[in-house]
């Protein structure tokens, strides 16, 4: 912990915080002082908190203070940060050079490291973020389709592409623009909207227009909104090697076939988080297009998209959908996303460990509050929503009282905690989290409600 004493000594002199004299100088040379909306803490009312390290479970920030993770870089962090193994990987490949632009052997280990996992994925292509990744994956449906138009849900999130940013769920919940300016009608046209869980509102949509869809795209766990779970979907057991039957994912499946459309699993948070083989695996469902991003790139700016060889064969060189990129596929990123699947393909008993511990968070936060709030958990992800009677939409979500949030928020980080600001986000929990540090944020949300 010494990271943190010597910021600390260095601060008992200033006049203010470090992190508000740095938001103070970011505000004059960056949009909002951040460079994503959600990191400026306006939901909760504080001061975004600037981050000098992280290790294991535990983040500093340059004031000295010390937390337990539970944001986990959004998700990526599912070993903890700065794993050794990784970081180690990731120094071996600097030394022989940061970016090439030209094929490397790991991008080829990691496309059969995908493929293995994933057996929906046949052929896949590196990117450099969950939104190229989404955003590549609707041009390829719609070039194997020969249809235009998409439909996505609100509160859903697939990043801040043109086309797909309507009623999306994160940032944009919390700053209440669904939609944003700069966004030309014509971009968003062929974007149909339609409401997670809600199978009706789906249907619809296709009877009403039977050969203009292209393609479904949904977070198969919605993870952007808070976490809201497909209605009716089971895990897949030893016992039901199929999975889930009569869910919305499963309703998902079959109406995207009967009409022609292509399923997209937009698994940039949930995949290789809920199980090996992401989602889909969990809930035994296979989408005809998968997009991944967070764990894939082992907490480096990567992403994937990949399906089917018969619709990847769409995409140039091969076909004649477009996409590229200069640093797709860069050796530093796969080097850092090889070690971190490979360390979670060596270790079957994780995915259990993180659901124990998710599992103890959410049940203590149901016990000590009740019915002032809805809790909802799959494997490693959790949201508490403050809001009573339950959560599975996004017109649920926007019930919670963001102002109770924001108590609970200040409340959990001047006591160590570091919780995601914004009422609409996950809880992550990763490996690296200690029994200890689970009891001891329990006994805080104890104190918090009590």
């Amino acid at each position: 912990m010494g990271e943190g004493r010597d910021v600390s000594r260095r601060e008992e002199t200033a006049a203010v915080p470090v992190s508000e004299a740095l938001f103070s100088r970011a505000k004059k040379y960056i949009p909002g002082g951040v460079n994503s909306p959600v990191r400026a803490y306006g939901s909760v009312g504080l001061t975004p908190r600037f981050i000098r390290s992280a290790r294991g479970d535990r983040i500093f920030d340059v004031d000295g203070n010390e937390y337990i993770d539970y944001v986990c870089s959004w998700g990526p962090g599912i070993l903890g940060s700065a794993h050794p193994r990784v970081i180690q990987a990731v120094q071996q490949a600097c030394e022989n050079g940061l970016t090439f632009g030209a094929p490397t052997e790991r991008e080829v280990e990691l496309a059969e490291l995908i493929a293995d996992r994933i057996p929906s994925v046949e052929v896949s292509r590196l990117v450099s973020s969950g939104t190229e990744a989404v955003m590549s994956a609707v041009r390829v449906a719609r070039g194997f389709t020969k249809r235009d138009k998409i439909i996505k849900f609100r509160g859903c999130y697939h990043g801040h592409s043109d086309g797909l940013l309507v009623r999306a769920g994160s940032a944009a919940l919390t700053t209440s623009v669904p939609d944003s300016a700069g966004v030309p009608a014509d971009y968003t046209k062929n974007t149909l909207v339609a409401d997670y869980n809600d199978e009706a509102s789906v249907e619809k949509l296709f009877q009403n227009d039977p050969d203009g869809i292209a393609a479904v795209v949904v977070e198969p766990v919605a993870a952007n909104m808070g976490v809201v779970l497909p209605e009716g979907e089971e895990p897949r057991s030893q016992t039901d090697p199929a999975g889930g039957r009569g869910g919305f994912l499963t309703f998902l499946r079959e109406i995207t076939e009967n009409y022609g459309a292509l399923l997209i699993f937009d698994e940039v948070i949930t995949g290789f988080r809920l199980a090996p083989g992401g989602a889909q695996e969990y809930f035994g469902i296979r989408p005809d297009i998968t997009t991944l991003g967070k764990i894939v790139g082992g907490g480096m700016p990567m992403g994937a998209y990949g399906g089917r060889r018969e619709i990847m064969e769409m995409v140039s060189p091969a076909g004649p959908v477009y996409q590229a990129g200069t640093l797709s596929g860069n050796p530093i990123a796969t080097a850092a996303g090889l070690e971190t699947l490979k360390i979670l393909g060596e270790d079957p008993g994780i995915y259990r460990r993180l659901e124990e511990k998710t599992e103890k968070l959410a049940d203590t936060v149901r016990r000590v509050a009740g019915d002032r709030v809805s809790v909802n958990q799959i494997g490693s992800l959790m949201c508490v929503f403050f809001t009573p009677g339950g959560v599975t939409d996004y017109s649920g979500a926007l019930r919670s009282d963001t102002g109770a949030y924001a108590e609970y928020f200040s409340y959990m980080l001047e006591r160590g905690v570091y919780l995601a600001p914004s009422q609409f986000e996950a809880v992550f929990v990763s490996d690296a989290h200690s029994g200890e540090d689970i009891q001891r944020t329990c006994g805080i949300i104890e104190e918090f409600w009590g």
